[in-house]
């Protein structure tokens, strides 16, 4: 089964991505969740930008890479949520071994030299979004399809930001299942193509 490493948004590794985690785990795959904050967590989207922006985007990567490195040799499925949906795509459209990259709320900039080998591509996207808006992901799709990749958009209409967690106003239960649904045949598509 494919090995997943998931990254949190900008709010930490809240206890939505553990649960998210063990869903995935009680289907077969193998999870890894970094934390990316050094543990902490916001309590709102203004707290969870200042941790960032303490941080930096360029540490944050770093962390990130760190936490991948002794993975990517067996070929990972890089997720996240929102902010850690933007660092997994920066992590895959760089790793040649990527077997999918699954984007939960976030999307971020594609070089312009990026080329991937048909990389399998999902996002969940409330619709509107704000932080998506329909002209970004329009251009973004269509970067990402001419750098290669193989995309799926799955937008939810009327459901909140980051949805997916139930401990957020964000929250839709019925878009979060329904993306959980189509994340886990997403991955269970990847394992039977590779054991072609």
């Amino acid at each position: 089964m494919p090995t997943v490493v998931m990254f949190h948004s900008a709010y930490g590794p809240r206890p939505a991505v553990e649960e998210a985690a063990v869903r995935l785990r009680e289907a077969g795959h193998e999870v890894h969740t970094p934390d990316l904050y050094g543990g902490r967590t916001a309590r709102t989207v203004e707290e969870g930008m200042a941790i960032k922006d303490g941080i930096g985007r360029d540490e944050l990567l770093r962390r990130a890479v760190a936490a991948t490195a002794a993975l990517s040799e067996r070929g990972v499925v890089y997720a996240g949520f929102s902010l850690g949906g933007a660092i997994a795509q920066t992590l895959a459209l760089a790793d040649t071994r990527a077997r999918g990259l699954l984007l939960l709320h976030g999307t971020s900039d594609i070089p312009e030299d990026a080329a991937v080998d048909d990389l399998p591509v999902q996002l969940h996207v409330a619709d509107p979004d704000p932080f998506e808006p329909h002209d970004w992901l329009n251009a973004w799709y269509l970067r990402m399809r001419r750098a290669g990749a193989d995309v799926e958009v799955h937008r939810y209409p009327g459901a909140g930001h980051l949805f997916t967690d139930p401990g957020l106003p964000d929250h839709d239960e019925e878009a979060a299942e329904r993306t959980w649904r189509t994340a886990l045949g997403f991955l269970a598509e990847l394992e039977e193509t590779a054991g072609r």
